[in-house]
């Protein structure tokens, strides 16, 4: 039980660093794309408040939401191979 236990907490410290970094990642990827639209098509007002705004409504976004999933499938994953193994 102790194994269990340590191998959720460090699950769950290496999963939340992948978060962060899959987080940090998506948002630079949709501030560059936001920033190029901004060259290509409008260029007129102010580019950081489009930026800004862009970044808000990302923010709400499913994809946004979907990146939650770092947790919930290595999770379901380890559970399946638990019940796979103990009681199949």
């Amino acid at each position: 039980m102790i194994a269990f236990a340590r191998l959720m907490i460090f699950g769950f410290i290496f999963l939340t660093i992948v978060y962060i970094c899959i987080v940090f990642y998506s948002r630079s990827v949709r501030k560059a794309k936001l920033g190029d639209e901004f060259d290509a098509d409008i260029k007129d007002g102010d580019r950081d408040a489009f930026i800004q705004e862009g970044l808000a409504e990302y923010e709400s976004s499913l994809r946004r939401k979907l990146i939650l999933g770092v947790y919930v499938v290595p999770i379901c994953v380890v559970m399946l191979i638990l019940y796979l193994t103990n009681f199949a």
